[in-house]
């Protein structure tokens, strides 16, 4: 069993795994940051500085006047504002993510274009040779 387990581990399809979820962990950060601190405010200058994230519903007693406020008072609440914020940046991070498979794809496709043809080679030498036994025999 423990040599089985070696040779799961030791195949290269779970080692390129392995190197993928690590490099899609760091990737994650960089997108994060991508979205939270270049995309959102350009977003919110286009929306008018709203932030989703305060959006809510009080489906309990009292007025509060933000989502923390409520959630620290314990208050029942719909936070559709959170999920909205999480839909938008999902978006974002598909739509840089999809960006970024059609560029490797594109530069995989260009590595894989054949080479130029080769120029025609000249006569090979046994054409030559013939070519001096018929120049001879004339």
């Amino acid at each position: 069993m423990i040599k089985e387990f070696k040779d799961f581990i030791a195949k290269g399809n779970v080692m390129d795994m392995a190197v993928g979820i690590i490099i899609g962990a760091a990737f994650t950060a960089i997108v994060t940051s991508l979205v939270g601190d270049l995309i959102n405010p350009i977003i919110g200058l286009i929306t008018g500085g709203m932030d989703f994230s305060n959006l809510f519903v009080n489906l309990g007693e009292g007025d509060f006047t933000s989502l923390v406020a409520a959630k620290e008072a314990g208050a029942p609440v719909f936070a559709y504002g959170a999920f909205l914020t999480a839909v938008i940046n999902f978006l974002i991070i598909a739509f840089v993510v999809f960006l970024l498979v059609k560029m490797v794809n594109k530069v995989k496709a260009a590595a894989e274009e054949p080479a130029a043809p080769a120029a025609p080679a000249g006569p090979s030498e046994l054409d030559i040779l013939m070519e001096i036994r018929d120049a001879l025999k004339k």
